[in-house]
């Protein structure tokens, strides 16, 4: 079931935080999909509800110009066909103005990001606003940004700059947006931190006081770039040299603090990236995609249980049907 993120973060908020996850073929749509209901081999049981999650469909513009975008969006209807007790939002990430228009028209996305962080602060709030105002009139849900994450995302390279939270306040009161991402120490890509960096938690906490009471706040670039997978690329003749990330204990803790989405699209790529390069380097005959795409659905929906039990997000998925029912 398609719902909105507003949905979603008035379940979450002040407990747990949902998953955003991006996907760009079928093998990780139907490992997001597995995981989130808690379908793995390591837990078969189909009653066994303990560990499956609510969850957000992340499309990247890069996504969108991989392939068709009209593929992507019909996995997605096909996937939420095979695997119907799911609840989900599909959401645009990092959208241009334009391709928030396009998304918005399609009739087939619950809630879209637009990006106009490195722009100055009035450009932002103005091009949000007319976006959200598009948007709403569609009934659906607008995610913008303030602050500027480090790393490079899709054409834009981010430069750090902390959200300032008087600024943040202003920003919603005046965009009317539904969520907001803010920059409080994280980045894009696998190389976030030189050394044992974190969260700017103090930053996240005034931000939290300032913007309107249980308004929802999204962390990107938060993928903690697991050692053991980076470990594993590199066995299999891969070269990721001091790749490090966010630190999958301080998701909760975020979580206590309004954060209610955390994006996270490197680490789904660091499973592919280790499951292929082992498969081809135990297996050089082999010539067919499918058993390495078998083993990467099954270790991407492992990975995915994974994370969700770090957001605290495991276990609420009938909570959350019930409340969306009524």
């Amino acid at each position: 079931m398609i719902v909105t993120t507003t949905e979603l973060f008035k379940q979450a908020y002040g407990k747990y935080a949902i998953g955003a996850y991006n996907i760009n073929n079928l093998e990780q749509t139907v490992g997001l999909f597995r995981g989130n209901l808690g379908k793995t081999k390591k837990n078969e049981d189909p009653n066994d509800n303990s560990k499956s999650a609510p969850f957000i469909i992340q499309i990247s513009r890069g996504a969108r110009g991989y392939t068709d975008k009209k593929l992507l969006e019909g996995m997605i209807r096909s996937a939420d066909d095979v695997f119907g007790d799911a609840i989900f939002a599909v959401h645009l990430d990092h959208g241009t103005e334009e391709v928030c228009y396009d998304c918005i028209d399609s009739g087939f996305y619950s809630s879209v990001m637009i990006d106009a962080s490195h722009e100055d602060f009035e450009v932002n709030i103005a091009t949000t606003k007319r976006v959200v105002e598009r948007a709403h009139d569609k009934g659906i849900v607008v995610e913008a940004e303030l602050g500027q994450l480090g790393g490079v995302e899709e054409d834009v390279v981010g430069s750090v700059k902390l959200t300032d939270p008087a600024q943040a306040a202003e920003f919603i009161d005046k965009t009317g947006c539904d969520s907001l991402a803010v920059a409080i120490g994280t980045s894009h890509g696998a190389f976030k931190f030189s050394g044992k960096q974190g969260l700017h938690f103090d930053v996240l906490e005034q931000i939290q006081k300032a913007v309107p009471k249980n308004f929802p706040l999204v962390m990107h670039g938060s993928s903690s770039v697991p050692h053991e997978w980076v470990e594993r690329i590199n066995k299999a003749g891969g070269s990721m040299k001091d790749a490090s990330g966010v630190d999958g204990k301080q998701y909760l803790p975020a979580a206590k603090l309004g954060v209610c989405k955390i994006n996270i699209d490197t680490d789904g790529r660091l499973v592919w990236c280790a499951i292929h390069r082992e498969a081809f380097r135990d297996d050089p005959a082999n010539f067919d995609l499918r058993p390495p795409g078998k083993k990467f659905m099954e270790a991407y929906a492992e990975f995915i249980l994974e994370k969700n039990q770090l957001l605290g997000s495991a276990g609420h998925l009938e909570e959350v049907r019930k409340a969306i029912k009524g």
